[in-house]
Formats: structure tokens, C-alpha cells, sequence
């Protein structure tokens, strides 16, 4: 091993810090380790890189790990799905599952049921797991594993169905999403009325299991209740996801989040659906044909629950209009104009404070070299977002 990939190891192994900060923020420090490590950046740039997001990140700073002592076993370890509380004690249950059955079989074993709560802390459990797989590195991938545990908030995937005709229209991802934004087109006050009495509901978040303390997370809190109300079209299974053979699934979802992201481009939200479909995909890898389909069930459910929560569901005519601007668009990988815009985006994300955005280059160069040089992911990558403002005290905060 290189003294540069040494010194990226240990930063991915690094246990100096708890896995959330200020109540209910997400660490990201490790994602961005992956992300600066790929878009080339040097080891002592990343680390100082590191240093100063645990210093300064949101204007809080990391917190130091918050060790738990009980012994969790297979018969306990599911009492503390979601509870947002012993972390240190789920990472040292995982790690005697995976010293035990191997990697391999303990993601086997545990993911598939561990993926039902995939849209906790806004995805970040599923994120840190999948991008822990990207980089394939051992440690990591126990903290995701514990973590996806930690911050677990069902997408009830239990409920979904395909009983509508008209569903047969469904052939793609976008074909979806199309059919989603036109029932939004046709009754969007009734839906928004919908969204508003869900978010409404404190009962709903009893339902969902969610935590007091969290009640106040904004984001969370809002998927979290719309996902426990449910309702038909978030839950209903497309023709593609039954139908359409794997390698093809993942080159059409990606297509449609980038779509999705373009039709409000930067949106902090969004965002994560882009980093959280890669982390998806790396997970879905490691796990049985039949269990890849559940996992992108799992994540389209918790997608929609995002943008039904924020109502941040596109219009039709804007979905239409993008995807007739990207559907043929393929760029001349050799062009100069397309390097130097690709190096624009790198250079700028290596320049970032911002963690999501090295994320999103790292994510959208290797998908723009692997599907053919589709133009829409170029052009997604020099849309950077913003630092959300975080409350000072965490009960008045609604961002994530």
C-alpha cells in the first residue's frame, strides 16, 4: 500500500468522532475522504480538509464519540433500530457478526432488512454504508452497517403493489416519474393539502417510530410522517422495477434523479439523491439478484417520500422539456470544451468547504464515463449547492 492510500485508510478508519453532531447532523467526513480521494486530491489536502470540518462543519464541529457498554446479540439488536442511541455497541455487533460470518455473508444476512430504514438521517445511514463499499474498506462499512440501524425510519416497502393497467405504461424510471408529476399537475392544491395535514400529525410520528428528540429535524421529520401515512403513489411498483433487467434499471434511475436534480438544480435536498442512489447501487452489489430488485424498491419508495414531504415533485412539462434536451445529448469525450469543463468541476469541487459537492463530481464523472458520455450528467456536476443555515440550538432548527 502507497503512503497516499495508507494515509486515506486511516482516515476512514478514524473513530475520533461520534457519527452525528448537533443533535441529529450526519457526519460526513468519511464521505468527503472518498470523494476528494477520487477526484485526485492529495493525501495532506484531504487531511487538512478533515481537520478542518471536524473543527468548523455547520458552525458546531464534530463531537466526540459517545461510548455505550451494552452487550447487544441477535436477539436484542433490533430492540434499537431507529432509537438514535447506542452506536459504539451496534458497531461492535456488527463487527463480531462480520469476524464471525465474513463480510460478505453478514451483509447478506443484515442489509436486506437494515435497507427497509434506508431513508433515515435523510439517507445518510444508506450513504455512509454504500460509500464505505466504494471504497472498500472494512471499518467504514461496519460504521454504515450500525448506522443504517441508528438512524432507521421505515419506507415501508411492504406496501407496495401493481394492480393499476395503467401502470403497464411504466417502462422506465422517468416513464414514472412523468406519471407522478402529471397526477401532481392535475391535482396539485389537493396533494399539497395532503402533504400539509401528514406533516400535521404527531401521531404519525409514534407510527414511524420516530425519537422525541427528533422531532424537531425538519426534513426528517416530514419523510418520516409521510412515509408512515403513505399513500398510493409512492407505494405503488412500476413495470420496470418487475420487468427490466438489472444493468438497465440502474443506467434509467440514474437517468431520471438526473432529471429530477435538474429540474431544480443545487437544491440541498436533491442532492442526496444522487449520492444516496451510488451508495445504493455499491450496497445492491453485494447482495443476492432478488434482493438488488428490493433495494431499488427501497430506495424509489424513500425518494418519493423526500419529494412528496418538500412537495418538491416537478412538473410535467419540466420533466418533458429536460429530458428532450438530454435524452440523445452524448458529449465527444475527446472535445476540448468538455475537458475543460470537466476539469472547471473538479477543480472547483477540490476547492469546496461544501462536502456535498466533491461528492457530487466524484459521483457524476464515473457515471458520465460509464453510461457513454451522457451530456446530463456533465452538465449536472456544475451544479454545486449552498451550506444549509443550521439553528444554534437544535430544537429550532429545520434543515438537515
Amino acid at each position: 500500500m502507497t503512503e497516499h492510500n495508507t494515509r486515506v485508510d486511516e482516515m476512514l478508519g478514524d473513530k475520533s468522532f461520534h457519527i452525528e453532531f448537533h443533535g441529529y447532523l450526519s457526519n460526513h467526513a468519511k464521505h468527503a475522504v472518498i470523494a476528494l480521494n477520487g477526484l485526485g486530491a492529495p493525501a495532506e489536502d484531504i487531511a487538512a480538509y478533515v481537520e478542518e470540518y471536524a473543527r468548523t462543519t455547520y458552525g458546531f464541529g464534530l463531537e466526540p464519540p459517545k461510548q455505550s457498554d451494552i452487550q447487544l446479540t441477535e436477539e436484542n439488536w433490533r430492540d434499537f433500530l431507529g432509537k438514535h442511541e447506542q452506536f459504539t455497541s451496534l458497531c461492535r455487533f456488527f463487527e463480531e457478526r462480520v469476524e464471525t460470518l465474513g463480510l460478505e455473508q453478514t451483509l447478506k444476512v443484515y442489509v436486506p432488512e437494515l435497507l427497509r430504514g434506508c431513508v433515515g438521517a435523510l439517507l445518510h445511514g444508506t450513504i455512509h454504508l454504500g460509500w464505505a463499499l466504494d471504497a472498500g474498506h472494512r471499518g467504514m462499512t461496519i460504521e454504515g452497517l450500525a448506522y443504517l440501524a441508528f438512524s432507521y425510519v421505515s419506507c415501508y416497502p411492504e406496501r407496495t403493489f401493481s394492480k393499476s393497467k395503467s401502470l403497464a405504461a411504466d417502462r422506465t424510471p422517468l416513464n414514472s416519474m412523468q406519471r407522478i408529476a402529471a397526477e401532481w399537475d392535475r391535482d396539485r392544491q389537493a396533494l399539497s393539502s395532503w402533504v400539509d395535514d401528514t406533516l400535521s400529525s404527531p401521531e404519525l410520528s409514534v407510527a414511524a417510530g420516530f425519537q422525541p428528540a427528533l422531532e424537531h429535524t425538519g426534513a426528517q421529520l416530514h419523510i418520516a410522517r409521510v412515509l408512515a401515512e403513505g399513500h398510493p403513489l409512492i407505494h405503488t411498483t412500476p413495470l420496470w422495477m418487475e420487468n427490466a433487467g438489472q444493468e438497465e434499471v440502474w443506467e434509467q434511475l440514474y437517468y431520471a434523479v438526473m432529471l429530477l436534480y435538474l429540474s431544480n438544480p443545487g437544491d440541498f435536498v436533491l442532492l442526496h439523491l444522487v449520492t444516496s442512489l451510488h451508495a445504493v447501487e455499491q450496497i445492491a452489489r453485494h447482495l443476492p439478484r432478488d434482493e438488488q430488485s428490493k433495494a431499488i424498491k427501497c430506495y424509489w419508495t424513500a425518494m418519493l417520500g423526500v419529494l412528496f414531504s418538500l412537495k418538491a415533485v416537478p412538473t410535467k412539462a419540466s420533466l418533458d422539456d429536460l429530458h428532450a434536451r438530454y435524452a440523445d445529448s452524448i458529449d465527444a469525450a475527446e472535445s476540448a470544451s468538455v475537458g475543460r469543463e470537466w476539469k472547471s468541476s473538479t477543480e472547483r469541487a477540490l476547492a469546496e468547504r461544501e462536502e456535498h459537492n466533491p461528492k457530487l463530481v466524484y459521483v457524476l464523472r464515473k457515471l458520465w464515463a460509464r453510461f457513454g458520455h451522457r451530456s446530463v450528467y456533465r452538465v449536472a456536476a456544475g451544479y454545486f449547492t449552498e451550506t444549509p443555515v443550521i439553528a444554534p440550538d437544535p430544537v429550532q432548527s429545520t434543515g438537515n
